[in-house]
């Protein structure tokens, strides 16, 4: 987003609030650091925003305090998509929909949700305690791109 004016005469505020931008400045050291994907891949951009919208929703101190939470919100076993939504529900209630951070979270939902990404289909993948079980890697469907971002962000939050 960009500011009405760069001459002064703007409103003097940012058009994109430190809530967010911190979030996803955090969201890609994160990822950059973890060197997981190439950082121009589409799972990076996945990745980054679903690493983004957890921190800004979860509402907390810094990382150093937040790990532990955002490891259990990205978990394999937890309900991250309705958690989303309940967070971003609660959000619009209490702050509007105008405020440009969440106005930013909810395209960052929306954006999440509709990007499709060919990918294999981790909905097949048999839960992480099995052991010696063989990925068929070539069964390939559409996911939507949180699908991919979440173990991915998962998995940089581990490296930290």
């Amino acid at each position: 987003m960009r500011p009405e004016s760069t001459n002064g005469t703007g409103g003097g505020g940012l058009a994109v609030p430190m809530d967010w931008l911190c979030a996803e400045y955090l969201a890609d050291e994160l990822l950059r650091r973890g060197g997981l994907v190439e950082t121009c891949s589409l799972e990076y951009v996945a990745g980054r925003r679903t690493l983004a919208l957890t921190i800004y929703l979860s509402d907390g101190a810094g990382p150093e305090e937040q790990v532990e939470e955002w490891l259990d919100r990205t978990s394999y076993d937890h309900p991250w998509p309705e958690w989303v939504r309940e967070r971003l529900a609660e959000r619009r209630e209490r702050e509007g929909g105008d405020e440009p951070g969440v106005a930013l979270a909810l395209e960052t939902w929306r954006l999440l949700e509709e990007t499709q990404l060919f990918a294999t289909d981790l909905g097949a993948l048999p839960p992480p305690s099995a052991a010696g079980v063989v990925v068929d890697e070539s069964a390939r469907v559409w996911l939507p791109s949180w699908r991919l971002g979440l173990p991915l962000g998962h998995l940089a939050l581990h490296l930290y």
